[in-house]
């Protein structure tokens, strides 16, 4: 069969199986198949594809029809200009979570010591470790299989850092000029709703926040003075309606210079303040 052909065959599958972006995937797992690029689907659109490769296409195509998640058919996803392992163990990092890693950046120097807390694939606390120089960093999280994921990013990265399993703090020692989190913030009751692809892949433990949502971000900044030293910042990736929120709590927990970001959509996506100690 022609490449664009099994291209088409593809897009019309997804299409019809209400994948939103299905000439993207389409094309994304035709390359992935055939180990081409984007430019030949249109400089060599009349190549032949063996019929193994065919097969082989049209099984991934699909498990995507399936919604199964496009990253955990290829098992990677593009985070901050790098390339991180995924698995049904963690969740899969996603463009908003970039304008974390970015605030945090503003204020990061050399030589400081990075906690992320629900690192999951570790992709916060790498992405922070690439871009700076001589910087510390430790990742917990309570899952096991999620830390095996962070260590072997870290691995494929060539970067030093320690991955603790830890309920929070529970196993975390010393102190720290930057905490950040991606914490589970969906309210339990909204996680039906969630798309499919979320909803059905990624893991229940990184998405439920409890019932208000907020059960994670009320256990950090209560416990977070332990562990920053005097001025140093604590960063939170929020849900688009709770800035507000986590505001308060961070106010009436003694926090300065609270600041809400917005991601690229416009939408509040992080929060921070400085510990006065």
């Amino acid at each position: 069969m022609e490449y664009k052909a099994l291209y088409e065959m593809g897009e019309k599958g997804l299409k019809q199986a209400g994948i939103e972006e299905y000439a993207l995937d389409a094309r994304l797992l035709l390359e992935e198949t055939c180990s081409t690029s984007r430019s030949d689907l249109f400089a060599h659109g009349d190549r032949q594809v063996g019929q193994e490769q065919c097969e082989r296409y049209l099984r991934l195509i699909d498990k995507r029809k399936r919604h199964i998640p496009l990253q955990h058919i290829l098992g990677c996803q593009e985070f901050m200009g790098l390339k991180f392992k995924v698995t049904p163990d963690v969740l899969i990092p996603r463009q908003d979570t970039e304008t974390l890693v970015e605030e945090v950046m503003r204020i990061l120097r050399d030589g400081m010591r990075i906690l992320d807390l629900c690192t999951g694939s570790g992709c916060i606390l790498l992405s922070l470790l690439k871009y700076s120089n001589s910087c510390q960093g430790v990742g917990s999280d309570l899952s096991k299989k999620a830390l095996l994921v962070a260590r072997e990013n870290a691995r494929s990265l060539s970067l030093s850092a320690e991955f603790v399993q830890s309920d929070l703090f529970e196993n975390i020692e010393g102190k720290f000029e930057i905490i950040v989190s991606n914490p589970p913030y969906i309210p339990s009751g909204e996680i039906p709703l969630l798309m499919e692809e979320v909803r059905d892949h990624d893991p229940l433990m990184a998405l439920d926040g409890g019932g208000d949502g907020l059960y994670f971000y009320r256990e950090i900044i209560k416990r977070a003075d332990r562990y920053l030293y005097p001025g140093g910042r604590l960063f939170f990736e929020i849900g688009c309606k709770q800035g507000a929120q986590v505001s308060s709590l961070m106010e009436k927990a003694g926090y300065g210079e609270i600041t809400v970001y917005q991601d690229l959509s416009g939408l509040d996506r992080v929060v921070t303040g400085i510990y006065i100690g």
